[in-house]
């Protein structure tokens, strides 16, 4: 999943996860804050670390994958370059992109953390939709904007898309 900073990306994959795991399916999120307080503690912003950051994130998700675990990544993931990445090192077969589309005056509003008013004074720069660029993906399979379509209801959608394909 992809999208803006607080778009609903980790709250869409946690939900999923507890779904899938309520049909017996073995998950992992690996979600991009988390991730940073550990395997990616050491990287920053700038477009070189967030390349490192996907590299190693899609790495270890290919090896969870190998190992039968549906892998539900949740990554800002701001270039199609980088997502493009991800894909390469996952597999295509693996590897479904969903964008969390919600716009960026919703995620501003749900900031909890303050990143953004941060963001808008300089005091964090390369903070991605406001001083970073984010590129609308172009090979998601779905666009969900979470302030238009309820949490429920997406996790629905994700589910019915997702599920079929685990039963095979």
């Amino acid at each position: 999943m992809t999208g803006y900073s607080g778009s609903g990306k980790t709250t869409l994959a946690y939900q999923l996860e507890r779904r899938l795991h309520e049909e017996g399916i073995l998950t992992k999120v690996l979600d991009g804050d988390v991730l940073r307080q550990g395997l990616n503690k050491e990287l920053g912003f700038s477009m070189e670390d967030r390349t490192e950051n996907v590299r190693r994130t899609a790495e270890l998700a290919r090896q969870l994958t190998s190992c039968g675990v549906v892998v539900i990544c949740s990554l800002i993931t701001p270039t199609n370059r980088l997502r493009q990445l991800a894909e390469d090192i996952i597999g295509e077969q693996h590897f479904i992109l969903y964008h969390i589309s919600t716009p960026l005056e919703i995620c501003e509003k749900r900031d909890v953390k303050g990143h953004y008013a941060k963001a808008r004074t300089g005091e964090i720069k390369e903070f991605t939709g406001i001083s970073d660029l984010f590129e609308t993906p172009t090979n998601a399979i779905y666009s969900i904007d979470t302030s238009e379509i309820s949490i429920e209801e997406s996790v629905d959608m994700l589910f019915d898309d997702i599920f079929p394909l685990l039963a095979i």
